[in-house]
């Protein structure tokens, strides 16, 4: 059997949850439940959609990959590249773990340089992958 029969654990870092899914939950309501499954089912076969480009490949470091992915918001009939939200993936490849360090809309980093806005807060809230992928 082939590693990528393997799924991937997902997990949601605390800060994430405490920061920007506060916001899809309060202006999506019953739709975030099941746009944050989809998120999971998407990050637990995440070879397959970097594979396919379905998310991009932001940075390699060994064994550990940070990742942005396109999402879309449950029964809003728009494409995960449309929507303007994203998340920021770390992912652990000998673990199989990813974890999602930020779920945001382009409306809350915006405009004129929303790589180096998330860079930000990536380096403010974790030091160790910074670190790992000289984000410095």
């Amino acid at each position: 059997m082939s590693m990528e029969q393997f799924n991937y654990r997902v997990q949601f870092e605390p800060f994430t949850e405490r920061h920007y899914i506060k916001k899809f939950q309060k202006e999506y309501k019953d739709k975030w439940l099941a746009t944050k499954q989809t998120i999971i089912a998407v990050c637990e076969r995440i070879d397959n959609m970097l594979r396919y480009a379905r998310a991009d490949l932001i940075s390699i470091s060994g064994c550990y990959k940070l990742v942005k992915l396109d999402f879309a918001v449950e029964g809003t009939r728009i494409s995960p590249k449309a929507s303007d939200n994203r998340c920021i993936l770390f992912i652990d490849d000998d673990t199989r773990v990813v974890k999602i360090l930020l779920v945001y809309s382009k409306n809350e980093i915006s405009p004129p340089n929303e790589t180096s806005k998330w860079k930000t807060i990536i380096k403010g809230e974790y030091g160790e992958i910074t670190k790992l992928f000289s984000l410095d």
